[in-house]
């Protein structure tokens, strides 16, 4: 892949830029993008990222400082989804999303169990927060947890939770009742084969291991809390302050994909007797593509660099990290697309699956117009 002119700003530091250079050369293993069981290449790729230390980058050690590195992982996104597409991104950020909550929590022996698995690339992790009627509102979660003895007794639906049928163990969040609202929910650490439990396959429009948990008087021992009763939106959100930012990054790497292969298309296809480099309305596009993939970059690694100099949650550098960069990868691909012509709608093209991917990530982990809401309402609130 060629250098990103980003990762030689002020934002990054020498070992951000060597642990750039190392990951354009390595080996990433090949797996199938839309295989009919995503089990089987998620665990290799797992198993790669794990031989390749970047799963000790998303998952700290016990005893370790329990921080991560926000511009590290967000520089792995950015280059996995360039070489390796949607899988290897998503596989990767989830092994943070899934455990970030047991070591935010304090850890402890069961989570240092779990923790040391996943970092191993031994066990596949997953987060379950979102439901039917409640995604970026997480004070409408509905699920129940109610005590019965030594155990808490859960019902509900989960639904579009990554890595839903194929992970190993999952966190999830349902209503226990300390308080009203996003105050009253707590988190358990719940293996995949617990009575109750079941799975469902969702298909989406990008090639993504998904689905819907249903927890049908699912029996939870009550020690299989995650941190104290009614911290799970504490939790949530400290765990997406960690990773919102990367979502930035990663729609980066599609994007940056979209323009090189964009740039080679035009350089070797004629029209209208000449190279389509040369037509100036095509230029103009590549040059509108550069600029929104540039700016874009900025932002993500200004808010990650924030975020990693301890300037607290950096709640309106993040989201505007985020919705500036994924709302720019859209635009580039959407451009790619139309630049390539029929050949960038053809099903299995590059651009074709790049367009599939990087749509889904205007609305995840927030969406474009809640970001927005986020980023207002920080600007206007009352100044000390």
């Amino acid at each position: 892949m060629t250098p990103s002119p980003i990762w030689a700003t002020p934002f990054l530091d020498d070992h951000h830029r060597a642990l750039a250079a190392r990951l354009a050369e390595w080996s990433i293993p090949h797996v199938e993008e839309e295989p009919a069981d995503f089990g089987p290449p998620v665990r290799t790729m797992l198993r790669a990222l794990a031989d390749e230390a970047l799963l000790d980058l998303i998952i700290p050690a016990a005893g370790s400082t329990l921080a991560v590195d926000v511009r590290s992982v967000c520089l792995i996104r950015e280059i996995l989804a360039y070489r390796s597409g949607g899988l290897a991104d998503t596989a990767f950020v989830m092994q943070g999303i899934g455990t970030a909550p047991l070591w935010l929590a304090g850890g402890g022996a069961l989570a240092g169990e779990y923790l040391d698995r996943a970092r191993q690339g031994r066990t596949i992790a997953a987060f379950a927060l979102t439901e039917p009627d409640a995604g970026s509102d997480v004070a409408a979660v509905a699920t129940t947890a109610v005590r019965d003895g030594d155990d808490y007794v859960l019902n509900g639906t989960k639904t579009y939770i990554t890595n839903a049928g194929i992970a190993d163990h999952y966190v999830i969040v349902a209503r226990t009742g300390e308080a009203e609202g996003a105050r009253g929910l707590s988190a358990f650490l719940v293996d995949a084969d617990t009575p109750g439990l079941s799975a469902e396959t969702q298909d989406f429009v990008a090639a993504h291991a998904g689905g819907i948990l249903r927890m049908n008087d699912m029996r939870v021992s009550a020690s299989r809390m995650v941190g104290a009763p009614g911290s799970a939106f504490k939790l949530a959100m400290q765990t997406f302050d960690i990773f919102r930012v990367s979502v930035g990054a990663a729609a980066l790497g599609f994007a940056r994909r979209a323009l090189d292969e964009t740039v080679e298309r035009v350089g070797s296809r004629a029209m209208f007797g000449k190279p389509m480099a040369a037509i100036e309305g095509v230029q103009s596009k590549i040059a509108d593509m550069t600029v929104a993939l540039e700016g874009a970059g900025l932002q993500v690694y200004r808010a990650a660099w924030s975020k990693d100099a301890g300037l607290g949650r950096c709640t309106r550098e993040v989201s505007m990290a985020k919705l500036v960069a994924t709302e720019a990868a859209q635009e580039v691909v959407d451009t790619a697309v139309q630049l390539f012509g029929g050949a960038g709608v053809l099903r299995g093209s590059i651009v074709e699956r790049l367009y599939r991917e990087i749509r889904p990530m205007r609305i995840y982990e927030g969406a474009s117009e809640v970001q927005k809401l986020v980023i207002a309402r920080d600007i206007l609130k009352p100044r000390s």
